[in-house]
């Protein structure tokens, strides 16, 4: 059972990628052939399950990090072509981008912010829940 501050956090977490993925979708959706068992854009319920990308984020609990603890910005991309470094780095660069104008609308109340952490894109900031 999961406290209801966790919920709507996590609710709202999910909101803020699905709008992410459907960005980079109408950006670079088109770029590269979508694997074979993978389901065209808006054919799932999920936009997690179609389309080319599978946007979303993991809790790390920052052990090796100069950043410490935060979320990682993951960014799967569901092609059997190779994709290039380059445009590798301009899709996760566009989505951190996305992810930094739209944390202040989907979390108005925290301080929350994305920075570049290694190879990764790292949300930085308050998780805390407050008084449950």
């Amino acid at each position: 059972m999961w406290h209801p501050k966790t919920v709507d956090f996590d609710n709202r977490m999910k909101n803020l990628f699905d709008e992410v993925d459907n960005y980079i979708e109408d950006l670079y959706g088109e770029h590269y052939p979508l694997h074979p068992v993978r389901l065209p854009r808006g054919e799932a319920a999920n936009p997690e399950m179609d389309g080319l990308f599978n946007i979303g984020a993991n809790f790390t609990p920052g052990f090796g990090s100069e950043l410490g603890r935060g979320y990682i910005i993951d960014v799967s991309i569901s092609t059997l072509e190779k994709v290039d470094g380059n445009i590798r780095l301009e899709i996760y660069t566009a989505a951190a981008e996305k992810v930094r104008e739209l944390l202040p609308v989907y979390f108005p109340e925290r301080e929350l912010t994305v920075h570049r952490d290694g190879n990764h894109f790292k949300i930085l900031g308050d998780f805390t829940l407050g008084a449950v």
